[in-house]
């Protein structure tokens, strides 16, 4: 019987879309479905809710729950990775009120920025684990991304785990249908060309019948801009440097210097930025888990129609040898030529028997491969802090990410990272 096994199987709502969608598909009947997760009352409600949807779909998948990692993984053909390290509380909430004190303010905190590095340091570690464990138990598997931030811990599982691991996020898939529904435009027979990096990839090419469409997206943008909206930042983006980001408004406000800033916190209102925005998300879902638990857990009729999560295509293509095509975070084997060859980018990729097989590019936009590199110098360091052990690189990192470089003194970086390594305390090994 060949296993699918999913690590951070008490994300329920995730699990539901991935897992659901293996239970509704044709090619992945009669599979174990393996459920891992350190909380074990939010994985037996995975386990129920899952079983639910198994008798309403007719599925003959079988799902087990195993409270032994290594269990779970032995003899996986693929794994899916959803694990949050440290939850919302404490370490989130960490990652955005110290940062605060020093006056750098943050949304998402979840990519690159000084949450997004302490969200890599407490994480790595534990993916070298998994690593360890998939190198002795089930060596060939295909190992599923989902966990931010993305290009750091897919490059880490590649680089330094040995595991063949391919990054998924669902800002590519959901990148045409949100510019085009917000502009008022037809997206049916729309060709797109994607790629950069993950939560800034770029929007290269956009053609119907083949006639360019940027420039009346470009002039839609531009009118739109007129009023406030929800993705501002993300249109002034596109204007000023030519071309569209995959990821959204909040995300992109704290990848580049240019729209939080201290002094000058008209930027703030002008853009539409909700600061402080992800700490907000966990707030609600924690207070409509108890409801959602009711709809999930305990519905025995519950339904399930396949979502677009990728990994349920991924599986079905190698599995039938039926050709799909997805935008993965894959190593940059030469597939983007203006971005470093160390570097984790985010391109077309082709499913099939033989795997995921990533696509070549070329150069980017001069001023786009700069923007990406911008993120990646943080990223690269980050990794090379989680690697060594060595505290300097995180200051490194820090001092390299634009947005917080833009704000803080090298001395506040300094302090603000020696705080946050102490808050964090066991979540993070020791740094020398």
């Amino acid at each position: 019987m060949s296993k699918i096994t999913f690590l951070g199987a008490g994300s329920t709502v995730f699990a539901k879309n991935v897992l659901g969608d293996c239970l509704h598909t044709p090619a992945l009947q009669g599979f174990e479905i393996a459920l891992f997760d350190i909380d074990h009352e939010r994985l037996q409600d995975s386990a129920n809710m899952l079983n639910n949807i198994k008798k309403t779909s007719g599925s003959t998948s079988v799902i087990k729950v195993y409270t032994d990692r290594k269990e779970a993984l032995s003899g996986a053909k693929y794994v899916v990775n959803a694990i949050q390290v440290g939850g919302y509380d404490p370490c989130t909430i960490t990652d955005f009120e110290i940062p605060k004190k020093y006056g750098l303010r943050q949304t998402i905190a979840d990519t690159v920025g000084i949450g997004g590095i302490f969200r890599n340091l407490r994480t790595i570690p534990v993916m070298l684990d998994f690593a360890a464990d998939i190198r002795e138990v089930c060596p060939d598997a295909l190992f599923l991304n989902y966990t931010n931030p993305m290009a750091v811990l897919t490059n880490v599982m590649n680089t330094y785990g040995g595991v063949r691991t391919v990054g998924l996020c669902h800002s590519v898939q959901a990148c045409i249908p949100e510019l085009f529904k917000s502009l008022g435009l037809e997206k049916e027979g729309v060709k797109a060309k994607i790629a950069g990096i993950n939560h800034m990839a770029w929007l290269l090419e956009v053609t119907k019948d083949g006639v360019d469409l940027y420039p009346e997206i470009k002039k839609r943008a531009a009118e739109k801009q007129k009023e406030k909206h929800w993705d501002m930042v993300r249109y002034e983006m596109m204007l000023k440097f030519g071309h569209y980001i995959t990821e959204s408004s909040e995300h992109n406000a704290e990848y580049h210097p240019y729209f939080i800033k201290r002094n000058y916190p008209e930027l703030v209102d002008r853009f539409n930025i909700p600061l402080d925005e992800y700490p907000r998300r966990c707030i609600e879902q924690i207070s409509r888990w108890k409801q959602m638990r009711e709809d999930l857990v305990n519905d025995t009729n519950l339904t399930h129609v396949r979502s677009h999560e990728y990994a349920s295509y991924i599986f079905e293509a190698i599995e039938t040898d039926v050709p799909f095509k997805i935008g993965g975070n894959v190593m940059n084997t030469g597939l983007i030529t203006n971005l470093p060859r160390e570097a984790c980018v985010e391109v077309p990729c082709l499913v099939d028997r033989n795997g995921v097989t990533p696509t070549y590019v070329g150069d980017l936009p001069p001023q786009l491969a700069a923007l990406n590199r911008t993120n990646i110098n943080t990223q690269l360091l980050t990794i090379e802090a989680a690697i060594t052990r060595k505290r300097e690189h995180i200051y490194h990192a820090a001092m390299l990410d634009p947005h917080t470089s833009a704000e803080l003194s090298m001395d506040d970086i300094v302090a603000m990272c020696d705080e946050l390594i102490e808050a964090h305390g066991k979540w993070l090994p020791e740094y020398h």
